[in-house]
């Protein structure tokens, strides 16, 4: 079979335009936006925990230094780990360092969720509409018999919506779920093994500084738990 025959514009405008269509339909704009930020994510370099704490360890060396209260705000690029810092920076307390990393690790979890979901229901979108494309190709056959070319033409559409629907879930959205997935897996766990360091480099200097402090007490409790 050659490659003209494989090709076919109006099976893959049904099957690609209507599973587009109705994801749109039924995922709606929020979950569509979430789904196109974790797409462009993958483009971009992968969060790496060595990386941002080599970013981090001149930060880290003057608080050990010279403490929480005369360190200055000094920011990795990484705009997620630079709030976080700068919580911890302003508040001095560990929980503050804590508190917003767990508050950005919800949203991007829920960014993920909601792109995994759209993808995967997509995916369960596309045989549907190679099915769809089947019953539009026999409604063309001629009322009044079959002609050979009517037929052939007919026939060559329904195996190929069939095709394309197979291929778009099981080639290209699912597989695209599953990779939102482990990238943003990959990340959460880059991330937390960043801030478990960053919590223990300068945990003592919590604890040093919170001495008459009931809620330094506790983080230095925390920490050292």
């Amino acid at each position: 079979m050659t490659d003209a025959l494989l090709f076919d514009p109006a099976s893959a405008a049904i099957v690609v335009g209507g599973s587009a269509l109705a994801t749109v339909l039924r995922a709606g704009f929020t979950d569509l936006a979430a789904t196109g930020r974790a797409l462009a994510c993958l483009r971009h370099r992968r969060f790496s925990a060595t990386r941002a704490r080599a970013d981090l360890a001149a930060q880290v060396r003057e608080i050990r230094q010279d403490g929480l209260l005369r360190a200055d705000p000094a920011h990795s690029g990484d705009s997620e780990l630079d709030e976080a810092t700068d919580a911890l920076l302003e508040r001095r307390s560990i929980a503050a360092l804590l508190d917003r990393h767990e508050a950005h690790k919800a949203r991007r979890q829920a960014c993920a969720r909601a792109a995994v979901a759209t993808l995967a229901q997509s995916a369960e979108l596309a045989p549907v509409f190679g099915l769809a494309g089947t019953l539009v190709s026999l409604s063309r056959l001629p009322a009044g018999g079959l002609e050979q070319g009517a037929f052939a033409g007919a026939i060559s559409m329904a195996v190929l919506t069939t095709l394309y629907g197979l291929l778009l879930a099981n080639l290209v959205l699912a597989p695209l779920a599953r990779i939102v997935d482990r990238h943003a897996q990959a990340e959460e766990a880059e991330r937390q093994t960043v801030i478990d360091w960053l919590a223990y480099q300068v945990g003592p200097m919590c604890r040093e500084g919170g001495k008459g402090d009931p809620q330094r007490r506790d983080d230095s409790r925390d920490i050292a738990a």
